[in-house]
């Protein structure tokens, strides 16, 4: 029983210590803000839940009872993660970071006149005021 439990505890290390390294080499190797948000979020995200689940099993077969703790941190960090991301992405959006041409999915037509209307009435508005001031 005992070596069917390590055997276990081993495909969980080494699936999230696999999952984190094609994170951490996406976090490196995408080419844009947007793509790279992908390898902390999704992959790392998966890693620490495969690592925390191997800490999980493995405790819990030589203590006979299972850790409130150890449940709880994946938990906390699949919620956090994605709200992060999503906050970080919203930031990006704001501050207008440069996108790849190899990424995927641009803003629908609607949100990119709406923005490109109200940059041309603050321009406008920039103008007037530049005359009015001479």
């Amino acid at each position: 029983m005992q070596t069917v439990i390590e055997a276990i505890v081993c495909v969980l290390l080494l699936l999230g210590s696999a999952f984190t390294l094609i994170g951490a080499i996406g976090l490196a190797r995408l080419p844009d803000f947007y793509m790279r948000l992908h390898g902390p979020t999704k992959s790392t995200t998966l890693g620490v839940g495969g690592v925390v689940l191997a800490s999980v099993v493995y405790f819990s077969a030589h203590n006979n009872f299972a850790s409130l703790h150890e449940v709880l941190i994946p938990a906390f960090l699949f919620l956090t993660a994605p709200i992060s991301a999503h906050m970080l992405t919203k930031a990006g959006i704001q501050q207008r970071v440069a996108v790849s041409s190899v990424t995927r999915g641009r803003p629908d037509a609607a949100s990119a006149s709406a923005s490109a209307g109200g940059e041309r009435a603050r321009d406008a508005n920039r103008d007037s005021n530049a005359a009015q001031d001479s």
